[in-house]
């Protein structure tokens, strides 16, 4: 049987990434929301206490944490700050093409330094006229020798501004589709990598996003990761990976909408009592909650999946999909317990939504995640 009972050492990281959380990062939220500022000063504490490059084995430097108590602290930290959370962890997904794809040797030359340091790295797949169609890279990669030339961009870039590692898809022939794209390790410092200005975006404004573009990027040999050809495969047992915590992001807006519905409604009175006390409120606030517990023991148990070694590619997208759409549902409904002043940005549960949207469209969107769980799915009867 599956137990879901927290160690001593889990609760400890829980508590400890909580009170990272309430302490550093609530305090902010408003205010880098409202101005779009990359709190980068949060960013490095975050890496000082042990919060970033949680995926990465320590024998290169990282914290080594399985798949389960990485959503520990991912559903915690979103409790506060989406947006600060996608930034803080986006180089779980940067990193894991280097841990899938790399060679040991790799590993060591590119995770060792990157990790000794405070640093930002970016995954780059997405493309403009791609979207969520994989294979269809734009982005080339000629062999010239001992290197290879990189010519093409990328979009929605998770802190491109700032990165000073860039993960990226290419391929050597567009006609082969997912069969022709390779993955590359590539600077900052190259020289034909030039990021874009940042987007204005509608919600996890605390993180910075950008295109990045690659005119004539030369980078050697020995910074693809794996063979030829096998750039799409690495992506997409990346993703697999890496859609897991995005499920705890969404756990924890959606939390966070419930708690603060639910103190708002012990608050509120009207015809002489809390609203918490008339029915129709205590119905959202039981809808509510179901999604909050059931968006968390999917995601859950998708991490324990993965750690027990299954691909988990049915769980990770039933967790990110199921999750997110609670998000959404539980932050708009938080929305309409406040009333007129949930739709004021004085109070915080329209910033919620406004985070919870993206959590329905990155790491793939939830159609998409609708499709990977009916091909999973529909194999299982074959």
């Amino acid at each position: 049987m599956v137990d879901f009972a927290l160690t001593s050492e889990q609760t400890s990281l829980r508590d400890m990434a909580r009170k990272f959380a309430r302490t550093e990062m609530a305090p902010h939220a408003a205010e880098c929301d409202r101005a779009g500022r990359f709190p980068e000063e949060i960013y490095r504490k975050a890496w000082e206490l042990g919060l970033m490059n949680l995926n990465v084995p320590t024998e290169f430097g990282g914290t080594g944490l399985s798949l389960f108590d990485q959503c520990l602290i991912v559903e915690e930290l979103s409790h506060a700050c989406a947006g600060m959370t996608t930034s803080i962890i986006a180089n779980c997904l940067a990193l894991e093409p280097i841990l899938l794809g790399g060679t040991e040797e790799q590993k060591h030359r590119i995770l060792d330094p990157f990790c000794a340091e405070y640093h930002l790295a970016s995954f780059c797949l997405t493309e403009p006229s791609g979207g969520s169609d994989a294979g269809s890279l734009k982005t080339r990669a000629r062999r010239d020798g001992d290197h290879y030339v990189l010519d093409g961009e990328k979009c929605f870039i998770t802190n491109a501004p700032f990165a000073s590692l860039y993960t990226v898809f290419a391929t050597g022939d567009p006609s082969l589709r997912h069969k022709g794209i390779s993955a590359f390790v590539v600077p900052r410092d190259t020289e034909g990598v030039l990021p874009g200005k940042e987007e204005e975006k509608m919600g996890h404004r605390a993180s910075a996003t950008s295109t990045v573009r690659f005119e004539g990027a030369k980078v050697p040999v020995e910074n693809r990761l794996g063979a030829e050809g096998e750039g799409f495969s690495i992506a997409m047992r990346t993703l697999d990976q890496t859609r897991t915590p995005i499920g705890a992001l969404a756990t924890g807006i959606a939390q966070a909408a419930l708690d603060h519905a639910a103190d708002y409604s012990k608050r509120r009175q009207t015809f002489g009592k809390p609203i918490s006390e008339h029915q129709a409120i205590q119905i959202k606030l039981a809808d509510m909650a179901q999604a909050v517990h059931a968006a968390r023991l999917l995601t859950w148990q998708a991490a324990w999946t993965i750690d027990h070694g299954d691909r988990g590619s049915l769980e990770s997208a039933i967790a990110k999909c199921f999750s997110s759409d609670a998000a959404m549902r539980v932050a708009d409904e938080a929305i309409q317990v406040f009333g007129g002043y949930g739709y004021m940005k004085e109070y915080p549960v329209e910033k919620l939504l406004r985070d919870a949207k993206l959590a329905q469209i990155y790491e793939g969107s939830n159609e998409i995640q609708r499709i990977v769980i009916a091909r999973e799915l529909l194999q299982r009867y074959a």
